[in-house]
Formats: C-alpha cells, sequence, structure tokens
C-alpha cells in the first residue's frame, strides 16, 4: 500500500492550522450508514453539506436537522437525485443509497462533475460495476469506494506483515462471517410508512409490495436489492484478499448456497460456501446467520494459512499471528476504531479528500471496489447457475457460459435503463 493513504488517515488531526478551502457537497441517502460518513465529511472541515436527497422523508428530515446542529450548514432537500444534481452541481457527492441504487446515482453524479464517495458494494450485477469504472475514468473523477478497512491500522499493519515473508508460502485463505440471529419471524407485507415514495425506492429494480423487513435496514437480505451476507460483509474480506496478492481475480469460482434455519420475510441465504481458485492460491468464503458462538474462537475475518504459521485478520479484536513454530510467541495487534458503528471512515474521507486535491487514485478506487464486489457476485451466479464457472477477469466475461454471461447485467423496470459499459 502507498503510505500516502495511510498518512492521510492521519493528518485529518494536524492541518487544521491551514486555511482549507470547502468544498459543495451533496448527500444521497442520509440514513443510519450514510450519516455515519456525513458526519466525517462535516469534521472535516473542507466539506459544506449543500444538499440531501432521500425518498424516504423520515430520514431527509432528521439528517436535515443534524447537519444543521452540527455544522451551520443548511441544506436544501431532495427526493430525486437527478434534480439534486442538475440544480446543485455539487463537487462532492456521498453515494449511501440501498445496493441497487448505487450504479446509476454515482454516474449520474460523476457526469454532473462531482467526485464520488460510494458505499460499497459497489454494484448488483457485474457489468454495472464496469459502467461505474469507464464513467470514473471518461470523466477523470475520483470514486473511493467505502470499503473503509483498507485503512484500518490494523489491517494496514496486518498487510505488511503479510508482505513481509514471514508468513511463508501462503496456498488458502478462508474469508468467514458467522452469527447468532436465529430463524426469525414473518413480516407481513403492509402499505408504506408516510413520507415513503416506495415506487421510486425500488427503482430500476422489481416494483414488489412495502415489507418493514427490507426498509430501512434489512434490504440487504432480499435479493432484488442486494445480494445477502456474502455481498454485505464478503466485500471487505475479498478486498483484503485481493490487496495482500498480486492477482487480480480468481480464474474459477464455485458456490452452493441455502436457506436452513431462516424463517424470515427475507430469501437470501443462510449458508453459503464458494470456493475461488487463483493461480498461485485457493481462497474460500463461509458464512451462517446463525450458530454463532464461543465455539470458534473468532467470529469473522480472514484466515491466511502459511507454511511458517496462520494469521487471522479481523475487526474488533485486530490480528494475530500463530506461528507454526513450537516456542514462537504469538504476535497480536489490537484494532484502532472510531465511534460509531466501530469504523475507519475517517481515515478513508481524509484519503477521499486529499486524492481529490492531488489528482491520484484513492486508496479504495472504484476499480479495486469493482473487482472485490465482483467476487462476491460471481459467488451468487454460480449458485444461480448450479455449477462451477470459469472467469476471464480481464474481458470480463464467463468463456462458454451463455446462461451464466446473461447473469452479468439484469433487466431494468422502465422506465430506468442499465447503464451502459
Amino acid at each position: 500500500m502507498n503510505r500516502r493513504h495511510f498518512a492521510a488517515g492521519l493528518a485529518v488531526h494536524v492541518v487544521g492550522a491551514q486555511p482549507r478551502r470547502k468544498y459543495k457537497t451533496a448527500v444521497v441517502g442520509p440514513g443510519w450508514w450514510g450519516m455515519n460518513i456525513t458526519r466525517e465529511a462535516m469534521r472535516s472541515g473542507q466539506c459544506e453539506i449543500a444538499a440531501l436527497c432521500d425518498v424516504d422523508e423520515n430520514q431527509l428530515k432528521p439528517a436535515a436537522a443534524e447537519v444543521k446542529k452540527s455544522s451551520g450548514d443548511r441544506p436544501r432537500k431532495y427526493k430525486d437525485f437527478r434534480d439534486m444534481l442538475a440544480k446543485e452541481k455539487p463537487e462532492i457527492c456521498i453515494v449511501a443509497t440501498p445496493d441497487h441504487w448505487h450504479p446509476l446515482v454515482t454516474i449520474e453524479a460523476i457526469g454532473s462533475g462531482a467526485h464520488v464517495y460510494v458505499e460499497k458494494p459497489v454494484a448488483h450485477t457485474v457489468l454495472e460495476g464496469r459502467a461505474m469504472v469507464t464513467a470514473a475514468r471518461a470523466a477523470a473523477r475520483v470514486v473511493q469506494v467505502g470499503t473503509h478497512r483498507r485503512v484500518s491500522p490494523h489491517c494496514v499493519t496486518a498487510q505488511d506483515f503479510l508482505r513481509s515473508g514471514k508468513m511463508g508460502k501462503i496456498g488458502m485463505v478462508r474469508a468467514f462471517v458467522h452469527n447468532a440471529s436465529g430463524p426469525g419471524v414473518k413480516t407481513p407485507d403492509s402499505e408504506p410508512p408516510p413520507g415513503l415514495e416506495w415506487d421510486f425506492w425500488c427503482g430500476p429494480a422489481p416494483l414488489r409490495p412495502f415489507n418493514a423487513s427490507i426498509h430501512p435496514k434489512g434490504f440487504r437480505y432480499h435479493l432484488d436489492y442486494a445480494n445477502g451476507t456474502i455481498g454485505d460483509w464478503g466485500i471487505h474480506w475479498f478486498d483484503q484478499i485481493l490487496m495482500w496478492s498480486e492477482e487480480k481475480w480468481p480464474r474459477r469460482v464455485f458456490s452452493t448456497a441455502s436457506r436452513h434455519i431462516k424463517r424470515d420475510s427475507a430469501d437470501a441465504p443462510d449458508t453459503q460456501i464458494a470456493t475461488f481458485e487463483f493461480e498461485s492460491f485457493t481462497a474460500t468464503w463461509e458464512h451462517r446467520q446463525y450458530a454463532g458462538n464461543a465455539a470458534e474462537k473468532h467470529p469473522l475475518g480472514c484466515y491466511f494459512y502459511g507454511t511458517e504459521g496462520t494469521l487471522h485478520l479481523g475487526w474488533r479484536d485486530g490480528w494475530t499471528f500463530y506461528p507454526h513454530a513450537k516456542g514462537a510467541s504469538e504476535i497480536h495487534v489490537p484494532p484502532r476504531l472510531n465511534a460509531p458503528d466501530d469504523q475507519n471512515i475517517r481515515e478513508l474521507f481524509a484519503d477521499f479528500l486529499e486524492s481529490i486535491q492531488s489528482g491520484k487514485r484513492a486508496v479504495s478506487d472504484i476499480e479495486s471496489g469493482h473487482r472485490a464486489t465482483t467476487m462476491s457476485l460471481l459467488a451468487m451466479l454460480s449458485w444461480r447457475v448450479g455449477r462451477s464457472i470459469a472467469w476471464d477477469g480481464a474481458r470480463e466475461t464467463i468463456p462458454g457460459g451463455k446462461d451464466a454471461n446473461k447473469l452479468l447485467s439484469r433487466p431494468y423496470r422502465a422506465p430506468w435503463k442499465y447503464p451502459k459499459t
């Protein structure tokens, strides 16, 4: 990793004495996570929050009130991101919508001239992600993806250790998430709450009856709008694997998945296992939405298996190296995370601003975010077609897989149009 990216995360604390310009900033999707990002934008001292956009007034109004109270800015409120971008012409656009909206909003924002901070995963289908990369490059805009673990201090030092040679030869990486949410219960469909434009919320995705299990926080477990646990958590760990590896993509992917336990209103797998064959190593993914307990030492993260030992890279538990040699001491590095929600958005947003100023690629550039997202999407695609798939990452196609290639995109609901790659 270029050390400027890590230094940028720390520099936010020491540049306050210097006069800094403020970027006109707009936020699309100022809900729970969107406000986590917006708070760091305000905290930076370099963003004027000029506009907020959300199809749900129940999120829009309290977000505007918080921005006014915290920064003194008086953001104008919009429901249609197209109107907002056309009227406001922001220099920065934060995109924190549900996953199925990331591509269209990001591409529209780039087209309006904005640099974009977009949440992960970048897209719902592979070719949407490629269209986002194409748009960013054509307009020479900085597009930072919210994979904030790239700048988490313990992840940075873990990457240094992995590349140091002290692990020996690494032949396998196991990424995983286990939780204990249990079977759940059905949530009946209902009328949308007052203030929510549900048809617009669904947008290019299928229009289905409103269900409180989808909005505001549960959309990631409904496959019309996201890709389940692997599409949520998997992105972070696949990104760490790709950061360590010199390989850019797997050559073959296989996944199996089921709903063995869940009895709620979602349709994403509660159990999933995927295998990614790279040229020089094998990576696996597993998740389950039940039986997360003290039987296993770490609830999530990556195990890197090397000839000299095993390294576990986690979240709230930092990273630990378990040496192969008898009598050798373990090495442990604790995390340094920010409140709320134990994240490192602050450091990532600082890098975003520094990248805009310098004209260099961001540490979580859209290309790397697209590749990490693609790993998740290929696993879901393999599960859907019921077999392993080869992957030509240079051409972003599945050799000999006519049916599978159709799933690299999906039809959009009118009047929305699938972006051009």
